[in-house]
């Protein structure tokens, strides 16, 4: 490729990048349960610019192109929900998605204070399982989606995320 993949915080002009992004890194997964209202491909990039201000996020860049990205925010319990995972699908499977988990994990912890990591995954979502397992996180529960798709909930304490940074 000539250029390597950096991890930054992302900033208000990410917004529109990460949004395209989100929308097409998630089709797969919509076209997996029959159904494309699923969250991230009905968000608006008012809402998307929204969590870039106020919520803890990340974006993966190739030169000056967003490939990939990851939010989180500190919820009322102490723990760092953590979602929107997405990684461009040319270049998945290059350690891009467990970079991004890893700052935004360190992020949640030094500068918000979480206590614990939660994320949430469609049932059916082998690769965001297996990412999650190998990243230390376990299955503690399942929830169902505004969108009506079945998540498994997933945890890991805080205190991980050095051994997985």
């Amino acid at each position: 490729m000539g250029m390597s993949v950096t991890i930054a915080a992302a900033a208000e002009p990410d917004a529109e990048q990460i949004f395209r992004l989100q929308y097409l890194c998630f089709q797969s997964e919509a076209a997996r349960y029959g159904n494309y209202r699923i969250d991230p491909l009905v968000q608006s990039l008012d809402q998307v610019r929204e969590e870039v201000a106020d919520d803890c996020v990340f974006v993966a860049r190739l030169g000056d192109e967003v490939v990939g990205s990851v939010r989180g925010r500190l919820t009322e319990d102490g723990a760092a929900a953590i979602g929107m995972l997405c990684v461009h699908p040319r270049l998945q499977g290059h350690g891009i998605g467990a970079r991004l988990l890893g700052a935004a994990e360190k992020a949640l912890a030094e500068q918000r204070g979480a206590t614990t990591y939660r994320m949430r995954t469609g049932h059916r979502s082998e690769s965001g399982l297996r990412l999650c397992r190998k990243l230390g996180y376990r299955a503690v529960g399942r929830s169902q989606g505004a969108d009506g798709v079945e998540m498994i909930v997933l945890e890991k304490p805080a205190a991980a995320y050095a051994a997985t940074a």
